[in-house]
């Protein structure tokens, strides 16, 4: 007898056995964003959902990133050619939904594309070349993929390496000056006040976090893997049926 599949009956499913996980804590700075469950889902092992979930975060948080440097540098979206903020951002989205090629960044790719953003010489729009050429690093550290199911391999050491390049990036971010001594992008701030607008560490502090908590998460399920196998070889003889008569 054929199985019959859950159709469409697969997300309600989901959602009754998420129903009794609600929660009375406190919602007054916000509430967790959970995406709406999907059939896809049942493709993904845990692990593939969480490399799913932290890529879609990290990717809006490149997108904070990009409208908060814009705010501080308007000059970056006039020189892409925009007539506002606003549209810059959406251009920037859409180059980002597609992987679309960034004619400023001369084809180059990943961390290449990364040091030519953040390069004194480099001209244009510094801000769009820099959070496309991060998210491009990113993608390509995950195997060039942004969902991720069963039979996906994610490289532990490559996301760690990626946790590492986003780091170096936001020290040039905060360091690195033109040949007149001027920052290459206006980012965290100490007011003489004492005022400290730490905003940028922040956003790319979750970025970093997430990719190291994933690249151990992806780690330690190799490891469990193969401790799995050895305790089942190990264990082998005890599971034996032992005659009784």
């Amino acid at each position: 007898m054929r199985a019959r599949s859950a159709g469409p009956l697969a997300p309600l499913l989901m959602a009754a056995l998420l129903a009794g996980c609600a929660s009375d804590a406190p919602t007054d700075r916000g509430q967790v964003r959970a995406a709406p469950a999907h059939q896809s889902e049942l493709a993904q092992s845990e692990l593939n959902r969480a490399a799913t979930l932290a890529m879609r975060d990290n990717l809006h948080s490149l997108m904070l990133l990009a409208d908060k440097l814009y705010r501080r540098n308007p000059g970056q979206w006039r020189a892409g050619g925009h007539a506002s903020r606003e549209l810059a951002l959406q251009r920037l989205q859409q180059a980002l939904d597609l992987r679309e090629p960034w004619p400023a960044l001369l084809g180059r790719r990943d961390i290449a594309a990364m040091a030519l953003a953040m390069a004194p010489e480099f001209t244009g729009d510094r801000v769009a070349a820099f959070i496309l050429a991060s998210a491009d690093m990113l993608i390509t550290a995950h195997g060039g993929k942004t969902s991720f199911y069963l039979l996906d391999h994610l490289d532990a050491q490559r996301i760690y390496n990626a946790a590492r390049n986003i780091e170096t990036a936001a020290w040039i971010l905060a360091q690195r000056r033109d040949a007149r001594g001027h920052a290459l992008l206006l980012a965290d701030e100490i007011a003489a006040d004492g005022t400290r607008n730490l905003s940028f560490e922040r956003e790319f502090g979750k970025i970093i976090g997430r990719l190291d908590l994933l690249a151990e998460l992806s780690d330690e399920r190799m490891r469990r893997a193969a401790i799995n196998w050895v305790q089942g070889v190990l264990g082998a003889g005890l599971l034996q049926f032992l005659p009784v008569k």
